[in-house]
């Protein structure tokens, strides 16, 4: 087998620990290696490094456990070839397992170049994707609260998310601040109805009428001060974020550019180039973007960019037979972003995600057509993303254009087996007078 790293080592590292394996081959085949244990603090990783440093490596795997990777990552980064691993890729034959074990495989693999890298942002991106992966926490944070919200409405006899569809919105958050202030005129709070809730106000003076003790007022101005503080920090880490996209988009010298952001297009030229496409705004594509990058070299292809993401189907295959196998795992952060894209793009009338979600949903089901449409918008953001263009509506009508007489067919035998003599004529379409 072909050696490919002669100075190369392993870590296998854990929440206290890190476990270090360098290996070097000589020309004569010779291989001499050493296990050492380090802690994870960071005078101690720089000493790890200074060890590795003395036996002269030049790469070196790290194991991806958890977030302890990180640590190891931030310090060896720019001093050695870094090669992040995934555990699944290199278990070893059952038997004795040990941390020292599994350092020395981890450096007998990467050797031989055995050992496939995952894909690491560069410092900016990261940057970009902690602030998005946090917004999205804050978002899923103040859903959480305004669900605790309608508990304490549903206690006090308040019937509010029966008529309003958003108990926050502009209506109904004047109507719940009026029961925290005492309030306990149904019609004169029903009144505070804006623009078509006002077409309810039967409806909502039932709603609001309830059983309101000063208990319940209480927990509903707490549950208001929380969810106004979480919109606060909504709206702050929204704007750090525009900011960290300015920034990332600034012209840089070649010299300074990171590796992995040669793409032709700005973040922010990506950003409104994603934005085309149908159920994207633009916190979607700062989060996609965020994480799989505006550069698209890093995939060879778009299967291998919905691969990475999670979203296309595994493989089982034995013999002849092909078994059921779930979707890959991936990035859960991209994947979890584009479902919720497919289920807005589905939407549509008149698009192709719409057309494509009812082509499969009837004989696949609901979830499969899901992760269908938001696998084919994926790879639409790849080429997109590629060649720097827009995305383009093939249209609702897609398919039937497609197999156009395929379609005439099947309709003219069904008209005729309802006893119809059916004589078809194309359609001369005529242009308006101006």
């Amino acid at each position: 087998m072909r050696l490919m790293y002669p100075r190369c080592a392993a870590i296998d590292v854990h929440k206290r620990t890190a476990v270090v394996c360098p290996r070097q081959t000589e020309r004569d085949g010779a291989v001499k290696s050493e296990v050492k244990t380090f802690g994870t603090t960071t005078p101690e990783l720089l000493q790890m490094m200074d060890w590795l440093s003395g036996w002269e490596v030049t790469t070196v795997a790290i194991e991806s456990t958890a977030e302890y990777w990180k640590p190891v990552f931030n310090l060896l980064e720019g001093e050695f070839e870094v090669i992040l691993v995934n555990a699944k890729h290199v278990k070893q034959v059952p038997g004795r397992k040990t941390d020292v074990k599994d350092a020395e495989w981890l450096a007998e693999l990467l050797s031989y170049g055995l050992l496939k890298a995952s894909y690491i942002p560069a410092k900016p991106q990261r940057d970009l994707r902690d602030l998005t992966r946090h917004r999205v926490t804050l978002v899923q944070e103040r859903a959480r609260i305004v669900n605790r919200l309608q508990k304490v409405l549903e206690h006090a006899n308040i019937k509010l998310a029966s008529v309003a569809s958003d108990i926050m919105g502009v209506s109904g958050r004047q109507m719940l601040e009026a029961i925290v202030g005492g309030e306990t005129d149904a019609a004169a709070m029903a009144d505070l109805a804006k623009g078509r809730m006002r077409n309810k106000m039967e409806a909502l003076e039932k709603a609001l009428t309830g059983v309101v003790r000063p208990h319940h007022r209480f927990m509903i101005g707490e549950h208001l001060a929380h969810i106004d503080f979480l919109d606060e920090q909504i709206e702050r880490v929204s704007e750090k974020i525009g900011q960290q996209i300015e920034t990332m988009s600034q012209p840089s010298e070649p010299d300074e550019m990171p590796p992995g952001d040669e793409s032709s297009l700005t973040w922010a030229e990506s950003v409104e180039l994603l934005d085309s496409a149908p159920g994207v705004d633009k916190k979607a594509a700062e989060i996609v973007l965020a994480e799989m990058g505006i550069d698209m070299t890093q995939f060879a292809t778009a299967d291998h960019l919905t691969a990475w993401a999670g979203l296309a189907p595994g493989n089982n295959q034995s013999g002849s037979k092909r078994h059921k196998a779930k979707t890959r795992e991936g990035n859960r952060n991209l994947r979890q972003i584009m479902v919720q894209v497919a289920w807005a793009a589905v939407r549509t009338k008149g698009s192709y995600a719409q057309a494509l979600y009812r082509r499969l949903a009837g004989r696949r089901g609901k979830k499969r057509a899901i992760i269908a449409v938001a696998r084919t918008l994926l790879s639409s953001f790849w080429y997109m993303l590629t060649r720097g263009e827009a995305y383009k509506e093939l249209g609702g009508d897609y398919f039937d254009q497609r197999r156009k007489d395929v379609k005439v067919n099947i309709l003219t035998k069904q008209l005729e087996k309802l006893g119809y003599a059916v004589q078809l004529e194309p359609v001369k379409f005529q242009l308006a007078p101006a």
